[in-house]
């Protein structure tokens, strides 16, 4: 199964601590999954770093851009039940 949510993150954030936790509990209440990309991994895309680099944490639900810095998790949460 292919994650609905995609973390965009960096090690040290504490913002993307957050985001993560939201996250992590959303999914586990609705049954979805979520991949993380560390933006300043050298393995990623570094487009990446260069898109997100001021908005990290930043969440995509099913490809499209949802949020960043802060999650909502009635906001996720509302938009994992809308595209089901």
């Amino acid at each position: 199964m292919n994650a609905r949510v995609t973390l965009y993150s960096r090690p040290g954030c504490h913002l993307c601590d957050e985001a993560r936790t939201v996250i992590e509990a959303v999914c586990a209440e609705l049954g979805e999954s979520y991949d993380e990309v560390d933006i300043d991994d050298p393995a990623a895309d570094p487009g990446l770093r260069e898109r997100f680099t001021e908005e990290v944490p930043v969440t995509f639900v099913d490809g499209r851009q949802h949020d960043f810095w802060r999650v909502s998790p009635d906001r996720l949460r509302a938009a994992l039940e809308e595209r089901r």
